[in-house]
């Protein structure tokens, strides 16, 4: 089942805008796998194919920003000072992960320092489950998720928090088109949920509404929110 895990965050010395790419979170988040189950980290660390885990960008947490949270901050021009409260969210979609990972849930040490960069930072707490001011952490099997779906009235809205680019062949492209955003998202479902689809069509999917625009981003760490069914 997918697990959406917010670990909240103190750094001890500042981290800078250099340490606050993609690769940085995948090596903290590798750091974090290893330390439990290093012959899964190695896997990770080498594994080519499709990850079944993505991370987010740190998240400063202001306090205009505890009542809601619709969008992520996706690059920082200065550094997040020592004592900063933060958050970060690791998403996963095998059990299996998240079931080796249950022993580093489970047996947090809040005083045991972690590298992120050259900064320390301690892991406070972790959250599961979603709460009135952190909306980010969720679960839910993939049975729910099918059957909430089938009771929908079949109307998407469909949020990226953060900038986002498909890979099409051997290049990038940026805009949502209905076979980059549901050729990606099915991959995975059939991967991971045991309730594979083996004929599906998109051609009754298209858009609505649009609300697009552009940014330059260098950083290789992508983010969206899905929001299912659409606010109304």
């Amino acid at each position: 089942m997918p697990h959406s895990l917010i670990l909240n965050l103190t750094p001890q010395s500042p981290i800078y805008p250099e340490f606050l790419s993609g690769r940085h979170f995948h090596a903290l988040f590798l750091t974090l796998v290893s330390s439990v189950d290093p012959t899964l980290g190695d896997y990770l660390h080498s594994s080519k194919a499709d990850k079944a885990f993505t991370l987010s960008p740190l998240q400063v947490l202001r306090e205009q920003d505890r009542k809601k949270i619709q969008t992520l901050q996706w690059e920082h021009q200065k550094p997040i000072l020592a004592g900063t409260s933060c958050w970060w969210r690791i998403s996963l979609l095998d059990d299996t992960l998240f079931s080796k990972l249950t022993s580093l849930w489970l047996n947090l040490n809040p005083k045991h320092p972690w590298h992120l960069g050259s900064a320390n930072l301690y892991i406070t707490s972790i959250q599961g489950t979603p709460q009135s001011t952190q909306p980010w952490a969720n679960a839910c099997t993939y049975a729910q998720l099918y059957e909430q779906a089938s009771q929908s009235d079949r109307t998407l809205n469909l949020a990226f928090a953060t900038p986002v680019a498909f890979r099409q062949g051997g290049y990038d492209t940026a805009l949502p088109s209905k076979e980059c955003v549901f050729n990606s998202l099915l991959s995975r479902w059939n991967k991971y949920s045991g309730i594979e689809f083996t004929n599906i069509s998109f051609e009754s999917i298209y858009p609505s509404f649009f609300n697009i625009n552009t940014e330059i981003n260098s950083n290789s760490s992508f983010f969206l929110r899905f929001e299912y069914p659409p606010r109304r």
